[in-house]
């Protein structure tokens, strides 16, 4: 198979160049260096990743605010970039938006660059929604390309990712950048009176909680094409990597210890942990990752939050997503004392947009997510070693998971499960 980086596509990239900066002169874009309340021109969105993650991001985007458009897409497949094009254009839950999806030939980008061109183009807001071993460098260049950002959860995988992550962070806070993250349940009105309340007191005080993500597996692909090579391969199946998903505990279970974290308005000092591939059979298909971890972490005021996650394939196994909290007065789930609002996918939206305009609060994520995933890649590090690790052992970590060398046909290390005691931390 031709490597996919000649893609008659690219070739034509160079060619539409022109066409792509004179069409950009027929709008009035919202200028990153304006930052804030600038007017209420339109705003044009690109999307790195566009899966099925990034495609639902562009719909609750242009779902949240209408005078907005999404004018470029990148991705390093461009199947999955024209058949989730398709998807928004054609599929009729899609009307109300479809005309707003305006990717021109010149706009699709294609390769494991195709993100610094897409973020080389006049768009205002760039969506981050590739597989999060990606996030920190992505992340990196929309800040140097003074984009404002919605970037999906979690910000990376590994400690040395995220470290460079918070690296960024810190410049767009500079730079006023707005920077959405996809934790939506900071946008849930439920969550958001919930917290008010008990920050008032109304349970008293805090004296323990508890994060659940108990749920079945995350598998993308059953088999293996022959013409895909190694990297190629892992990253349709990227969910089973843990260079690329950062296991469950970081990909998925992230939101339940972030909404703890948001609430503690603080990250954990410590953790133990424990977990494995109880299920998970040790082959190609299902990779490198654990199906369960449970981890104790401890908090700097000796509150504890007891944090499980768990897949296993049979969904008439018992499952729960949800948090709770204990007060010295009451209990809440996180939620029970707010009452019901708009979709938070599409309210984190709104809010961005609000964000950008200054028609709401300003908005910038970025630190306090990535905070929440460095707490996330600490308990799996225990899981994985162990050992009881520290959020100063975390934050002066060595591992970094990115791989030297990007290409269709790259050769990858077989990495295998973890086993605590074998397992080194660095």
């Amino acid at each position: 198979m031709a490597d996919m980086e000649n893609l008659t596509r690219r070739n034509f990239l160079q060619s539409g160049r022109s066409a792509a900066a004179a069409s950009a002169a027929a709008f009035t874009i919202i200028k990153p260096d304006l930052v804030r309340g600038q007017g209420k021109e339109k705003l044009r969105a690109g999307v790195v990743g566009v899966g099925g993650r990034g495609r639902q991001a562009v719909s609750d985007f242009l779902n949240g605010s209408e005078n907005t458009e999404v004018v470029a897409m990148a991705d390093i497949f461009e199947d999955q970039l024209e058949k989730n094009l398709a998807w928004l254009k054609t599929e009729a839950r899609n009307a109300t938006i479809a005309e707003r999806v305006k990717v021109n030939p010149e706009y699709r980008f294609v390769g494991f660059d195709a993100y610094k061109k897409l973020l080389a183009t006049d768009i205002d807001v760039v969506m981050l929604c590739t597989p999060p071993g990606y996030r920190p460098a992505h992340f990196e260049a929309a800040v140097a390309a003074k984009k404002h950002i919605f970037c999906e959860k979690p910000f990376g995988t590994d400690p040395v990712g995220v470290r460079r992550f918070m690296t960024a962070a810190k410049k767009s806070e500079e730079m006023k950048l707005t920077v959405m993250s996809g934790a939506q349940r900071r946008f849930s009105k439920e969550y958001v009176e919930t917290f008010d309340k008990i920050k008032s007191g109304v349970i008293g005080d805090i004296v323990a909680t508890y994060a659940y993500w108990v749920g079945t597996p995350v598998i993308q692909q059953r088999k293996r094409d022959p013409k895909w090579g190694e990297m190629e391969w892992q990253h349709r199946n990227w969910y089973s990597h843990v260079w690329l998903c950062g296991d469950q505990v970081v990909e998925q279970h992230l939101h339940n210890i972030d909404v703890i974290c948001w609430l503690m308005n603080a990250h954990p000092i410590s953790v133990v942990a424990y977990g494995g591939a109880a299920w998970r059979p040790k082959d190609q298909i299902h990779g490198n990752i654990y199906d369960h971890i449970a981890a104790d972490f401890v908090f700097a005021n000796g509150v504890r939050m007891s944090s499980y996650c768990r897949q296993f394939p049979d969904p008439k196994m018992y499952r729960n997503v949800s948090e709770l909290v204990i007060g010295t007065r009451g209990r809440s789930n996180c939620h029970d004392l707010g009452t019901k609002g708009e979709n938070p996918y599409v309210a984190e939206h709104r809010a961005m947009v609000a964000s950008i305009r200054g028609d709401g609060p300003y908005v910038n994520h970025a630190m306090p997510v990535a905070e929440s995933t460095m707490t996330c890649i600490m308990a799996r590090e225990s899981a994985y070693s162990g050992h009881e690790i520290t959020w100063d052992m975390i934050m002066n970590s060595k591992l970094d998971l990115e791989p030297k060398a990007f290409g269709y046909r790259e050769k990858m290390d077989q990495t295998p499960v973890p086993v605590p005691g074998v397992y080194k931390f660095i």
